[in-house]
């Protein structure tokens, strides 16, 4: 069987770290899997003062590039941003996008942000705004103990998309937090990162209920819808 490559991107705060289970059970149904950790998210130490949304893009994009054939383009959480504008960029070599508890987000996250960088919110205000439905304390606590916090250029940029061969590439929303009926409901809000829905021509919608992370919460079940799409994309 001929299967898509897959790249992995993590979520604000995480690294490649954070799909490590996944990539086990990826690999081990013999998917080709490349897991990244964007700039500025390396260590706690790393310089994030001039980092932004566009080399975070560039990562991204290198990593398509370099996986020799289109690929399965599957983005957590913040990373929609990039991720979208990933497939404006290099719509040809993206055979699917996978958007989990993401979507495909247009202009700035957050423009007014003034920061260097955005730290990992406190424990109560990560159950305030997250679902945080099975996961452990003992995943949390890596959560907490490993998180970068994120760069500020990342959420003030807002990048042109002008190629509108994006708008075709076969993406799937994976609904985790949200059921994809909230997700339906609040795209008519206008919330930026889920402004990309009202354009896109071939998405599917796939409920897994459970946690905002569900690399960690439903592993194996991810791993397992991942792996279809790149199944299908192959083919």
């Amino acid at each position: 069987m001929t299967r898509a490559p897959i790249v992995l991107v993590p979520g604000f705060w995480l690294g490649a770290w954070a799909w490590d289970e996944v990539a086990a059970s990826l690999r081990a149904d013999d998917h080709d899997v490349t897991a990244l950790t964007l700039p500025g998210l390396e260590s706690a130490d790393a310089d994030r003062s001039t980092i932004t949304l566009s080399d975070h893009v560039d990562a991204i994009c290198e990593a398509i590039e370099a996986a020799g054939a289109p690929v399965v383009l599957a983005v957590h959480s913040g990373a929609g941003f990039a991720g979208y504008a990933a497939s404006d960029r290099l719509p040809e070599r993206i055979a699917a996008m996978v958007y989990v508890d993401s979507a495909p987000g247009v202009g700035a996250l957050d423009a007014d942000f003034v920061d260097v960088d955005k730290p990992l919110l406190s424990p109560e205000e990560l159950a305030a705004e997250e679902n945080l439905d099975g996961l452990s304390e003992e995943q949390l606590e890596t959560f907490r103990r490993r998180s970068v916090p994120e760069p500020g250029g990342v959420l003030r940029e807002a990048i042109a998309l002008t190629n509108d061969a994006r708008l075709d590439v076969p993406s799937t929303v994976i609904c985790t937090g949200f059921s994809s009926e909230q997700v339906k409901a609040a795209v008519e809000d206008g919330y930026a990162w889920l402004k990309g829905l009202t354009e896109l021509r071939r998405v599917t919608w796939v409920d897994l209920p459970t946690s905002h992370w569900p690399m960690w919460s439903r592993p194996r079940e991810l791993a397992g819808l991942i792996g279809d799409v790149a199944n299908a994309s192959g083919a």
